[in-house]
């Protein structure tokens, strides 16, 4: 018999899963509390910026999607973590693909805002 939740119930065990996940997040990485703070700076920014309505989407979308990777880093850093502390080749690789997929996010994010904000702002 299978005992797994279905509908509304499932939506909200995986709610409260997802609340969890966040808050472990919040405690244990430093980079995602940085993160969390840079969005709670960036969102009213982008909000107040005199940019189109898809402008100011794509700007909080950009730094939504930097904390997405860096909880999907997290995520491969604690399950390599649990498998060993010992050095490995692959577990090294694995931390350093999360890490890079953070690092290509900033960029992205960053190239966003710059030019959004100067193409709006100094070229206009």
């Amino acid at each position: 018999m299978n005992n797994k939740q279905t509908g509304f119930v499932r939506l909200i065990y995986a709610t409260k899963y997802s609340w969890l996940g966040l808050c472990a997040a919040w405690r244990c990485e430093a980079a995602f509390r940085q993160e969390l703070v840079a969005f709670c700076v960036l969102l009213p920014a982008a909000l107040l910026l005199p940019v189109s309505g898809l402008e100011k989407l794509i700007l909080i979308g950009s730094v939504i999607a930097v904390i997405v990777v860096e909880l999907l880093n997290s995520a491969i850093e604690a399950v390599v973590d649990r498998i060993g502390l010992e050095k490995h080749e692959l577990s090294g690789q694995a931390k350093d693909m999360g890490s890079a997929a953070v690092l290509l996010t900033l960029i992205m994010a960053i190239l966003t805002w710059v030019y959004i904000v100067y193409s709006n702002l100094v070229l206009s």
